[in-house]
């Protein structure tokens, strides 16, 4: 097997930071946990290889270049009709803020009503009324 560049495993760290949740798609292991097992990312390795905590008490790594995983959404937001999956809570509070703080109106409005449900820790946040 060849190992990654140290770019690559950088570029992977960046991608896939402690705390991350990600599902099984493939890997090709007797141990393996299910296709479809879903778990947290503790690190990454100098390999580039995920290491992981499966939900069902699993520690098998994610091998880079071999296994397959793909990142679950922390949240959804809907602004203006239009859906976007956040990886990073943090990320799409940062995001709503600033629209917030450059917007007036109904507009800041909208941002604001995202922002506050972000706030208080909804997985679907969106501008629409109820």
């Amino acid at each position: 097997m060849k190992f990654p560049s140290r770019e690559i495993v950088e570029s992977i760290r960046r991608e896939y930071p402690a705390g991350t949740r990600v599902e099984l798609v493939r890997m090709d292991d007797v141990q393996a946990p299910p296709v479809g097992t879903k778990g947290t990312v503790k690190g990454v390795d100098d390999t580039g290889s995920l290491l992981m905590h499966w939900d069902n008490g699993s520690g098998l790594n994610v091998v880079y270049g071999e296994d397959l995983v793909w990142k679950i959404p922390v949240v959804k937001t809907v602004c203006y009709g239009r859906t976007e999956e956040w990886y990073s809570r943090a990320e799409a509070e940062q995001f709503f803020f600033h629209a917030m703080m450059n917007s007036e109106g109904s507009e800041q409005s909208r941002y604001m009503k995202i922002y506050t449900e972000l706030r208080l820790g909804n997985t679907l946040c969106t501008d629409e009324e109820e």
